[in-house]
C-alpha cells in the first residue's frame, strides 16, 4: 500500500511540474512577454556609401575563396572529382555556386549605385577576371554534362538571371564586357527555364532553394528587363496555373527552422508582377487578407546561433520577407503599413552580418543589398 501511495504522490507531483512547464512555455511564447518586433526600430534604413563599402567586403572576401566548398554535384565517374576552380572557374568561391553568383551580383549592384566606391577599379578587375569569356565557356560546358542538366534548378538559375539583369541595366563599359562574356550562360539558363516549366506539374512551396515562386520572380524580372517574350510567356502561363486560385495562405506557420524564404510572401510578390492592379488586389485579399489590416505584423525570424549554417538562414528570411513586403506595397497606398514591417526585419538582421561567421557572411550580404534596394520601391 505504501508503494502505491508513493506512486500516486509521484504522479501528482510530476503532473503539477508538467503543468507549470507547459504554462511557462505558453507565457514564453505569448505576445505580451515574447514580442521581438516591439524592440526593433521601424525606421527606414538606406543604403549609403559607407554601408556599401562594408557590404562589398563580404563578397570580396569570398568570391575567390575555394574552400570550404559545397559542390552539390552528382558524380558520374572519377573524372568528375576535380577541384572547384576547375569545375566552376567563374563561380567557385563563396562556399557554393549560387552564393558565388549572387556575390558577383552584389558587387555589380554596388558599383552601379556607387560608381566611385572605394577600390572600384580593383573590383571591376576581379569581376572581369572571374566572368571571362573562357571561364563562362567552362561553366556552360558543365551544365551540358550528362548528370548536370538540373544543376542549381531553379535557385541558382534565378540568381544568374538577376546578375545578367543587373549587368544589362548598368551603364558602364565594364558592364558591356561582362554582359557579353556572360551571355552564353544567360542564354542557356533562359532555355532551361523555357524547357523545364511546362514539365513542372506542381510548384515547390518551401522556404529554401527550390521555392518555385522565387525562381519565377527573378526570372520574370530579367525577362521584362530585356523584353524576352518567350520567357515572359512561359513564366506567366505556369504561375497562373499554379497560383491563381490559391486562397488563405498559412503565413502563421512560417518560418520553418531553416527557411530563408517565405512561401506565402514569395508567391504574393510574384503575383504582384503578373496581375493587373485591380485583379491583384482581389487576389491578395483572398490569399493573405490579414495584410490589409493596418496593425498587421509578423515576428522576425529569430537566429539562435549564427555559426550554424542552417539556423542563420533565418537572417535570410528576414531580408527576403522585407523585399517581398516592399514589392507588395508598391503603388498600393492601402498596404503602405507593410513597409514598417519590412524595415523591422531589415533592422533586426542587418547589424549581425558584418564580421559574422562565414556560414552567414558568404551569402547574406546579397540578401541585405537586395532588401535595401527594394526599400525605394
Amino acid at each position: 500500500m505504501k508503494q502505491i501511495r508513493y506512486i500516486i504522490i509521484f504522479i501528482l507531483v510530476l503532473g503539477c511540474e508538467n503543468s507549470k512547464a507547459s504554462k511557462a512555455s505558453e507565457n514564453l511564447n505569448s505576445e505580451e512577454t515574447f514580442n521581438v518586433n516591439s524592440k526593433i526600430s521601424t525606421e527606414i534604413t538606406r543604403l549609403d556609401e559607407a554601408q556599401a563599402i562594408k557590404l562589398a567586403e563580404l563578397p570580396l572576401h569570398c568570391i575567390n575563396i575555394e574552400y570550404p566548398n559545397r559542390l552539390s554535384q552528382t558524380l558520374g565517374g572519377d573524372d568528375d572529382l576535380r577541384p572547384p576552380t576547375e569545375l566552376h572557374p567563374a563561380f567557385y568561391g563563396c562556399f557554393d555556386w549560387h552564393s558565388s553568383v549572387h556575390g558577383h551580383w552584389s558587387l555589380v549592384s554596388l558599383l552601379k549605385s556607387f560608381p566611385n566606391i572605394k577600390h572600384s577599379d580593383d573590383i571591376k578587375q576581379r569581376l572581369l577576371h572571374n566572368i571571362s569569356k573562357e571561364n563562362i565557356e567552362a561553366e556552360v560546358a558543365y551544365f551540358h554534362g550528362k548528370h548536370n542538366t538540373s544543376y542549381e534548378r531553379t535557385y541558382g538559375w534565378a540568381w544568374l538571371l538577376k546578375l545578367a539583369e543587373e549587368l544589362h541595366t548598368w551603364d558602364d563599359d565594364t558592364a558591356r564586357l561582362l554582359e557579353n562574356n556572360l551571355q552564353p550562360l544567360t542564354d542557356l539558363i533562359v532555355d532551361k527555364y523555357i524547357t523545364f516549366l511546362p514539365k513542372l506539374n506542381y510548384p515547390q512551396r518551401v522556404g529554401t532553394h527550390t521555392n518555385t515562386a522565387f525562381g519565377l520572380s527573378f526570372a520574370y524580372d530579367y525577362a521584362t528587363t530585356v523584353n524576352h517574350e518567350a520567357l515572359q510567356h512561359a513564366i506567366k502561363e505556369r504561375a497562373m496555373y499554379f497560383y491563381k486560385n490559391d486562397t488563405g495562405c498559412p503565413i502563421t506557420w512560417e518560418p520553418s527552422g531553416s527557411d530563408f524564404l517565405s512561401p506565402c510572401l514569395e508567391e504574393a510578390a510574384l503575383m504582384k508582377r503578373l496581375l493587373p492592379t485591380d485583379d491583384y488586389k482581389i487576389w491578395l485579399d483572398t490569399f493573405l487578407p490579414q495584410l490589409k489590416n493596418k496593425n498587421f505584423n509578423i515576428e522576425v525570424g529569430v537566429v539562435s546561433d549564427r555559426t550554424d549554417g542552417h539556423l542563420v538562414h533565418l537572417d535570410g528570411v528576414n531580408f527576403s520577407r522585407a523585399w517581398n513586403l516592399f514589392k507588395i506595397a508598391q503603388d498600393l497606398p492601402e498596404y503602405k503599413h507593410l513597409k514598417s514591417v519590412a524595415n523591422q526585419h531589415i533592422n533586426y538582421s542587418l547589424p549581425s552580418i558584418f564580421g559574422d561567421d562565414y556560414m552567414g557572411g558568404h551569402w547574406l550580404g546579397s540578401f541585405a543589398i537586395y532588401a535595401l534596394n527594394s526599400s525605394s520601391l
